[in-house]
């Protein structure tokens, strides 16, 4: 069987950059997502599986699995990408809204990176990876909700890398610090505006995001590697 790779939270942007280049590299693919059917021409291009469902739910992410374990086998590569945000000052949020952010953020990276682990584990290795944010190491105002769902993230892919690094797991935690470029493609939502690249290189390029999360994959395990942050050159820091 083919090796694997299963992208949760995947959609348009830097999950159909992954999507692709595991493609290319011969691995079979399943996508996860809340809306699989905006990945139809992704799946067709990548001949990826699709899976509906809510990362935030024990019993989906359960369900995600065992599809996976039976259409791709237990994959050698998980991605978690879900993130959600409540913007506003402290005062004004709503406690609702926050814990679901928080679950789909936070909690989600957890379900997934559990059934993961199960799996890596029983067989040997595997590589677990979790695509974060600059407000995983700074709280910006007014982004309280977001930061502590990639706080939370982080400080779970530290715990995990420090458990299961032993146990030949590898885990990844992926700083993107700034804006990924988007292009001009008709299917962008209204709260995501494009952002296409100028040649000036302000925006993260997807695609180079993608060749980053495999070289890191393929980090030997004697000068392992548990998180990197990415930025454009232009980015101040």
């Amino acid at each position: 069987m083919k090796k694997s790779v299963l992208i949760v939270g995947a959609g348009s942007g830097l999950s159909a950059s992954l999507a692709k280049l595991f493609h290319k590299e011969d691995m079979a693919i399943c996508l996860a997502a809340r809306n699989v059917a905006k990945l139809g021409d992704l799946s067709q291009k990548t001949s990826a599986f699709l899976f509906q469902c809510d990362t935030s739910k024990p019993k989906e992410v359960e369900n995600l699995f065992k599809f996976s374990d039976e259409n791709i086998g237990v994959p050698e590569i998980v991605i978690f990408n879900p993130s959600s945000r409540v913007r506003g000052p402290v005062i004004e949020l709503d406690p609702e809204e926050t814990k679901k952010a928080l679950d789909i953020t936070c909690y989600g990276g957890f379900l997934v990176a559990r059934e993961a682990a199960i799996r890596m584990v029983r067989r040997g290795s595997g590589s677990i990876f979790f695509t974060s944010a600059s407000a995983g190491i700074k709280g910006f105002a007014n982004s309280s909700v977001f930061a502590m769902g990639k706080f939370g993230l982080r400080g779970l892919a530290q715990s995990m890398a420090r458990e299961l690094h032993p146990k030949n797991i590898h885990i990844g935690h992926f700083v993107i610090d700034g804006g990924i470029s988007t292009g001009a493609s008709s299917d962008q939502s209204t709260d995501r505006k494009s952002r296409n690249d100028d040649g000036s290189d302000k925006w993260l390029n997807p695609d180079e995001i993608a060749k980053t999360y495999l070289d890191f994959h393929r980090q030997h395990r004697s000068s392992w590697a548990w998180e990197i942050e990415l930025r454009p050159w232009v980015e101040n820091f």
